[in-house]
């Protein structure tokens, strides 16, 4: 049977993380391996009286960097890649249904769950409301269906198709769209597909996250560079930079109390100014 390892990339979000891996010891197919990608002890503060072995690695910080430190370390190891955000509760039979899918469709190269339950959207999750959600009955999973690109918060990749691809260090940070560019290249190898079979509740915790001014930059400078790259759809590209100068504009007037609409708006502004004098640059949010 294959060799399944969990990643988990995480800054700042001790208790988080430390929440999500003893969470594994409940899957009904356990982990092979399961890699916690950190920048400071103290992001693993408290991780090894996590129930499983967790092994802990550090690299610079970066979502992107994180991750390829964990590839680095797994290439020659694992079979299938598993990412988790650090706030991810997946269902019991998470693991085991990705490895039923990829043993029974070999021309599988990426799935992605479909989220019972997104915090992003709603506010957050706890861990109590999460695992309430996975309990409650649930319609029955469609068939599968393909996917240009995966999404990032829970995500499974199979190794040989994966083998020498790294996620683009040129988005610092926390990222933003490297899922969508990774996956658009691994997409190539192979099928990518999403599936009910799989899935989750993403508990959307605040915290240890980057800046509004920083984020809302990302969001037009990374669509510039991915679209310039290829790695990006333009219609997507183009829509998904519309919704969030829309809503940033718009829901700045009465901001969420825990999102910073007006640092978003204002990034946005700077980069959309950056595109016009020819110098837009994700890594330029390293500068704010």
């Amino acid at each position: 049977m294959p060799s399944i390892h969990v990643v988990i990339a995480t800054v700042g979000r001790a208790q988080v993380v430390r929440q999500t891996v003893d969470l594994l010891a409940d899957q009904t197919r356990r982990a092979d391996g399961v890699l916690v990608a950190a920048v400071d002890p103290e992001d693993v503060a408290g991780i090894d009286s996590a129930r499983g072995r967790t092994q802990v690695l550090f690299s610079e910080k970066g979502l992107c960097r994180q991750r390829n430190r964990a590839l680095d370390a797994l290439e020659n190891v694992a079979d299938i890649i598993v990412f988790f955000d650090d706030d991810f509760v997946p269902a019991p039979n998470y693991l085991a249904s990705v490895e039923a899918l990829f043993v029974a469709h070999p021309e599988l190269v990426g799935i992605t769950g479909e989220l019972r339950a997104d915090g992003v959207r709603r506010g957050g999750f706890s861990v109590a409301e999460a695992k309430a959600i996975l309990a409650s009955p649930a319609a029955p999973p469609a068939a599968m269906r393909h996917r240009h690109e995966l999404y990032g918060c829970n995500m499974s990749i199979r190794m040989s198709a994966a083998r020498g691809m790294r996620f683009d260090e040129n988005l610092p940070l926390y990222g933003w769209q490297e899922d969508i560019d990774f996956t658009s290249r691994l997409g190539r190898k192979g099928r990518q597909v999403s599936t009910g079979a799989v899935t989750g509740v993403h508990l959307g915790v605040s915290g240890g996250r980057t800046s509004g001014k920083r984020l809302g930059y990302s969001q037009v400078a990374n669509v510039v560079y991915l679209q310039r790259k290829g790695t990006m759809r333009r219609d997507f590209g183009y829509r998904l930079m519309m919704q969030n100068l829309v809503s940033n504009a718009c829901r700045s007037l009465w901001p969420e109390p825990l999102i910073d609409r007006r640092g978003r708006l204002l990034g946005n502004i700077i980069a959309l100014l950056d595109c016009l004098r020819g110098r837009v640059d994700p890594r330029r949010i390293l500068e704010m």
